[in-house]
């Protein structure tokens, strides 16, 4: 028992160090940034559907796959304007063998309880570093 006790006080210590690090560092804004994207599934949906009708982004990827939740998690996300306003960037995918990387970049603002898009751009990079962006909505 006793030797138990041992490991209480220096878990306890460290726990209480890793919660004041984490609130104190800015992550608790990162990871509440992620888990409101997270649940917001029509920011994304939205921006694919206007992505799905640029008659560019059907001749160079295809029609963009639906992205699922890690999609997200593995993306960039900023939200300000207490979260009336978003930034975000995820990797997508078109049904024709693109060779390279896709990525979607999304400005929008919310407006009740509708997102109003003020950019969406496709970023494309093949595998011989060549770039191409998209616009969907270019940033007026």
């Amino acid at each position: 028992m006793k030797s138990n006790l041992k490991w209480l006080l220096p878990i306890i210590i460290v726990l209480t160090i890793v919660i004041y690090l984490f609130s104190s560092s800015g992550m608790k804004k990162i990871s509440t940034d992620f888990i409101q994207a997270y649940a917001d599934e029509t920011l994304y949906e939205n921006a694919i559907k206007k992505a799905n009708e640029n008659q560019m982004v059907l001749d160079k990827i295809g029609l963009i796959k639906p992205i699922n939740n890690m999609t997200i998690l593995n993306g960039e996300v900023i939200y300000t304007n207490e979260n009336q306003t978003v930034q975000t960037s995820i990797k997508v995918k078109g049904d024709k063998n693109y060779g390279g990387k896709i990525s979607m970049d999304i400005i929008a603002n919310r407006k009740k309880d509708k997102w109003i898009y003020k950019q969406i751009n496709i970023r494309l990079k093949d595998s011989v570093r060549n770039k191409e962006i998209i616009e969907i909505i270019p940033d007026l």
